[in-house]
């Protein structure tokens, strides 16, 4: 099995830039109650919590680094969000789904080829223990200062291609969605039914 050691200092490799286009559309779930309430377009400047990739600086609290997680299809934003209890739930945390289009390009390391291996990591980064994940975000933002974020396989939809923006791709955000609505809204419910199947998640 893979191993998923520490980052070294410095990184000494180039970084593997890939380039989501303006108009390039992004797919996100998120939560308008609950620990962490957003708006769609909102990054999270608290952290670092449980997710993979938060770069904040530990302990966790309100800082000037931000994240927004996404993906390019909802199915895999489906699948991140509820992994833990693999339940699709449309009604707790009131969550919503959200499609907008980039309204700038933005850079992103790509953690789906060879860079993990390359920088001294390994595919692991993209399933393997999160702490770890996150210590390697961290050095990536440092390292790296005109990554925007990061690009990654969905270990838990068929490594499907999923993002990270950092807080440097704010700038990057639409002014209003393309798709917006609750996940409670029963116009979404054969979608949320075709992804719960295809998933193996419940649907509640």
């Amino acid at each position: 099995m893979a191993k998923l050691p520490a980052p070294p200092n410095p990184l000494g490799v180039p970084a593997a830039v890939v380039t989501l286009p303006a108009g390039h559309r992004l797919w996100r779930v998120y939560f308008t109650s609950g620990t962490h309430p957003t708006a769609w377009r909102d990054f999270r400047f608290f952290g670092p919590t449980t997710a993979r990739f938060d770069h904040h600086d530990p302990p966790p609290k309100l800082q000037a680094k931000g994240i927004l997680y996404g993906a390019d299809e909802p199915a895999t934003c489906l699948a991140e969000v509820f992994q833990v209890t693999r339940t699709i739930d449309r009604v707790a945390n009131d969550p919503w789904l959200v499609g907008f289009e980039l309204a700038a390009s933005v850079k992103l390391l790509s953690l789906r080829g060879q860079w993990p291996t390359r920088a001294g990591a390994s595919m692991a980064i993209n399933s393997g223990p999160r702490p770890r994940a996150r210590l390697w975000s961290q050095a990536i933002y440092d390292a790296y200062p005109d990554v925007e974020g990061l690009l990654y396989a969905s270990s838990m939809n068929a490594n499907r291609p999923a993002v990270a923006l950092y807080d440097r791709a704010r700038g990057a955000m639409s002014a209003a969605p393309v798709f917006h609505r609750a996940l409670a809204d029963p116009a979404l419910l054969p979608r949320l039914n075709t992804a719960a199947t295809r998933l193996g998640y419940r649907l509640v």
